[in-house]
């Protein structure tokens, strides 16, 4: 039996699942895709909107807020799809654990080039030798 957590809470705030073992789309699957879709758009319209307001540098406080706020929920959503999505995923097996190891060196790759550090490429972990 799986279940996927949705894009939404339930009426008291905490999150919702859809339990189905049909293995077929359901309706309500098909409408939680199609959320997840609008709130990743959403998001990215949003980063558009953030970088043209930070550019501004006569922006006031107040809308630097409401962007900080909006920019909050959006990566709050982001981040639940991609809780979603990753419970989904099968687990990995022993053979597979290089393609996570590559993975790991990606994810590390990108943190580190948006925070201005330098680390090892990923060629390092393929090949096991510096490039």
């Amino acid at each position: 039996m799986n279940a996927r957590l949705l894009p939404w809470t339930g009426e008291d705030g905490k999150p919702a699942y859809l339990v189905d073992d049909s293995g077929r789309a359901s309706l309500i699957s098909r409408m939680a895709d199609n959320l997840e879709a609008v709130q990743l758009g959403m998001g990215q319209e949003l980063v558009g909107y953030a970088k043209a307001t930070l550019e501004n540098t006569d922006a006031p406080e107040r809308e630097l807020r409401h962007v900080i706020t909006c920019l909050i929920g959006s990566l709050e959503d982001a981040l639940r799809i991609a809780a979603s999505r990753g419970d989904r995923l099968p687990p990995v097996d022993d053979e597979e654990q290089g393609m996570s190891e590559l993975a790991q060196a990606v994810v590390n790759r990108e943190i580190a080039r948006r925070s201005g550090v330098v680390t090892a490429t990923v060629h390092n972990v393929r090949t096991g030798g510096a490039r």
